[in-house]
C-alpha cells in the first residue's frame, strides 16, 4: 500500500498588478464606507465588481467583493459606460433611498400648502402612499418637524402675509387656516413677536431702541424691544445696518441710543473682545418652536467650543434634520447671543455664516485665545495650591 502524501496548503499568490489594485482600493476612502454599508454615501459615488460586471450603491447589502476587484466611479452613468449593469438587490440606476424620501416629503408639503382646509395626518400619508406611522417618523426625521408643527408653520407664515395686506384680524386668522380664533391667539405674541393689532400695523405702536457701535469685527447694531434684546447685527457698513432694522420693524418708532442703553451696547461689544466676560441679556428671541429648540441647543455651546450641525440635530432629539438647525442657525438674528457662530462641520470645517465666514472665523480665534489663558491660569493656580500644601 503507498503512503498516503500530507495535504498541501494551498497558497494565493498575488501578481503585481493584482496586488497594486488591491492596494489601490484599500487607500480609497470610499472602500471604507462601502464595508460600512453608510448611507449617507448613497449618490455621492458608485462601485463596480469586476468579476460580477454589476456597479453598486455604497450601501448594497450584498457581501463586499475582494479588494482587487473593485473599481469606483463618480455617477451610475459613468460606470455602465464601462460596461457594468445595475445590481438588482440596490438598484443603483433608481434614485436611492434618501432620494426617494426627500421626494415623498417634497409632495407632502406641497399638499399641506395647497390645501384649502388643514388635511388630517391620514389625509397626508395616504396622498403620499404611506402608512401613517411610517409617514410621520419620515417627515419628522427629514424636516425637523412634525406634520402638524409643518401645518402650523404654514398657518404662521400665512397669517403673516394676510396681516401685512391689512386684512381684519379675524378674517386674517380664518383665511391662514386656523380652526378658532382662541387657538391662535394663545401663542400670538410668541410667534409674531407683538399683539396682532401692532403686528398688522407693521409695529407701528412699538418702540425699538438701538444703538450701533464698532469693535473689532467691523459695526455692530443692538436693538431692544420692550421684552428684550430683539436683533444683534454686524456689518462693515453702519446704514446697512440701520436699513435691516427699518425693514425688519418698519412701522415700528426707532429710537436712537442713551446713555443707559449705550451701557448695553457696550457690554455685547465687551463680550465680543473678551468672551470670558459673558453675556446675560434678556432677549426677546423670535422664531418658530424648531428654530427656538435650535438656539436653546446653541447657548448651552460654552465659549472656546465648537459642535458640529449633526450633533445639535442629536442634542435635539432630531439625528437626522441637520439640515434643518442649519437653516435655524441661518435665520438667527441674535449674533454672539446665539452663538450661531459655534457650528461647524463634522469635519471641523467652518461653513457659512450670516455675518460672514471671516467674522466666524474671528470669533472662534478669539474664544479659543480666551479658553487657553483661562485654562492656564486654572492650572498655575492650582500649582500654586498644591505647592502651599508642600
Amino acid at each position: 500500500m503507498m503512503p498516503e502524501r500530507p495535504e498541501r496548503t494551498k497558497v494565493c499568490i498575488m501578481d503585481e498588478t493584482t496586488a497594486e489594485r488591491a492596494a489601490t482600493t484599500l487607500n480609497n476612502p470610499r472602500w471604507q464606507k462601502v464595508l460600512a454599508r453608510d448611507t449617507t454615501a448613497d449618490g455621492t459615488f458608485y462601485y463596480a465588481v469586476r468579476t460580477t460586471g454589476v456597479y453598486c450603491r455604497p450601501s448594497c447589502g450584498a457581501r463586499p467583493a475582494r479588494p482587487e476587484n473593485v473599481l469606483f466611479y463618480n455617477t451610475a452613468p459613468e460606470a455602465e459606460e464601462a460596461g457594468f449593469r445595475p445590481c438588482k438587490r440596490c438598484k443603483p440606476d433608481q434614485p436611492h433611498l434618501a432620494e426617494r424620501h426627500r421626494i415623498l416629503v417634497e409632495q407632502a408639503c406641497r399638499f399641506i400648502e395647497q390645501s384649502s382646509a388643514a388635511p388630517t395626518l391620514a389625509q397626508i400619508a395616504a396622498h403620499v402612499g404611506m402608512s401613517e406611522h411610517h409617514f410621520h417618523r419620515l417627515f419628522k426625521a427629514t424636516t425637523g418637524l412634525t406634520p402638524k408643527a409643518y401645518l402650523t408653520a404654514q398657518h404662521q407664515r400665512a397669517l403673516k402675509e394676510y396681516l401685512g395686506q391689512q386684512n381684519k384680524i379675524t378674517d386674517a386668522i380664518y383665511a391662514a387656516g386656523y380652526i378658532s380664533s382662541s387657538r391662535f391667539y394663545e401663542t400670538a405674541e410668541q410667534v409674531l413677536g407683538m399683539t396682532p393689532s401692532n403686528y398688522k400695523k407693521g409695529g407701528q405702536d412699538t418702540e425699538i431702541r438701538f444703538a450701533i457701535a464698532e469693535c473689532s469685527l467691523g459695526s455692530i447694531l443692538v436693538a431692544s424691544s420692550a421684552k428684550g434684546v430683539c436683533a444683534i447685527l454686524m456689518d462693515d457698513d453702519p446704514e446697512f445696518l440701520l436699513r435691516d432694522l427699518q425693514d425688519r420693524f418698519p412701522r415700528s418708532t426707532l429710537i436712537g441710543a442713551d446713555v443707559t442703553y449705550e451701557r448695553l451696547v457696550a457690554q455685547v461689544v465687551g463680550f465680543v473682545e473678551a468672551p470670558q466676560l459673558g453675556l446675560n441679556l434678556p432677549l426677546d428671541v423670535r422664531g418658530t418652536a424648531f428654530q427656538q429648540r435650535v438656539w436653546q441647543a446653541l447657548r448651552h455651546i460654552p465659549y472656546g467650543s465648537t459642535a458640529s450641525y449633526s450633533e445639535i440635530a442629536e442634542k435635539i432629539g432630531m439625528p437626522k434634520a441637520v439640515r434643518a438647525v442649519a437653516q435655524a442657525c441661518g435665520a438667527n438674528a441674535l449674533a454672539v447671543a446665539i452663538p450661531c457662530h459655534r457650528v461647524v462641520r463634522t469635519d471641523g470645517a467652518l461653513s457659512g455664516y450670516r455675518w460672514g465666514v471671516e467674522r466666524k472665523r474671528l470669533l472662534l480665534d478669539k474664544e479659543s485665545q480666551a479658553r487657553s489663558r483661562k485654562d492656564q491660569q486654572a492650572n498655575q493656580e492650582e500649582s500654586q495650591s498644591e505647592n502651599c500644601k508642600e
